[in-house]
């Protein structure tokens, strides 16, 4: 269990900093997912994400990013997860194929703040509408969980408004894994779960910044499994999964969504 002291509280100016790192992440993402399309490797849209981070002065959070669990550094600005891969997926030569389920996962730093957001879209003109299903249920399970932030709400009830939503349209939710706090380091406390009992778990308060991101299976399980590289991690059933995710400040005035254009 992480202490509670532990927690960084951000002074306004800090959110603002933040706010700006934030905004980077949202630049890598919207040129990613102009990109994307049949025939695009997921390295050029590694390349796409490094481009603007460097043009922005930002450092990517991503690369060479080595925790404890994993077998090597990780070798991308962007994770890249593909249909059946949920997230950490590396960006290497696999080539985009009408249809595909893209999840883009990025993070930045500038000026020693970072920020963190995902998405999930479908390659091409042609979407299946499942797949378009279980992307809409990943985003409004993380504005769920965006309009539960307050101080004084408490953690169980982001983890309540975000699986509300989801299990009620029969998805599941990839296990052992959330949402984390994030500032000067990209992982902070306290761990954001994405499944909670309402009145339940740490409370809020203002100053702190999360990063909440829903991880939907359409198989409707949770169990997963790794690929050879360490780092991916697939739905055991086979069945497509989304993500998104955001970084959100608490204030007292309510969420404040830091990544964002």
């Amino acid at each position: 269990m992480l202490r509670r002291a532990e927690i960084e509280l951000k002074t306004g100016g800090e959110v603002d900093a933040m706010r700006e790192a934030g905004r980077v992440v949202a630049r890598c993402l919207d040129a990613v997912r102009a990109a994307a399309a049949p025939g695009v490797s997921l390295k050029e849209l590694d390349g796409v994400a490094h481009d603007v981070m460097t043009e922005a002065g930002a450092v990517p959070a991503f690369l060479d990013y080595h925790p404890h669990f994993a077998p090597s550094p990780f070798p991308g600005v962007i994770c890249a997860s593909v249909n059946d891969a949920v997230v950490h997926a590396i960006p290497g030569p696999h080539r985009l194929a009408e249809g595909d389920l893209l999840s883009i996962d990025c993070g930045a730093f500038l000026d020693g703040w970072c920020g963190d957001a995902a998405f999930s879209a479908v390659v091409g003109a042609d979407p299946d509408p499942a797949d378009l299903a279980l992307i809409a249920t990943t985003e409004r399970s993380l504005e769920a969980g965006i309009a539960a932030v307050r101080p004084g709400a408490r953690l169980g009830d982001l983890g309540a408004a975000i699986s509300g939503v989801a299990r009620a349209a029969g998805y599941g939710m990839l296990a052992d894994h959330g949402g984390h706090g994030i500032g000067r380091a990209m992982h902070e406390p306290p761990h954001v779960p994405n499944e909670g009992r309402a009145g339940k778990g740490m409370k809020l308060r203002a100053g702190m910044v999360i990063a909440i991101e829903p991880m939907l299976h359409a198989g409707g399980g949770d169990d997963y499994v790794h690929d050879d590289d360490g780092w991916t991690l697939r739905t055991a059933d086979g069945s497509r999964a989304a993500h998104a995710e955001h970084t959100v400040a608490v204030t007292d005035d309510g969420p404040r969504i830091l990544t964002l254009l």
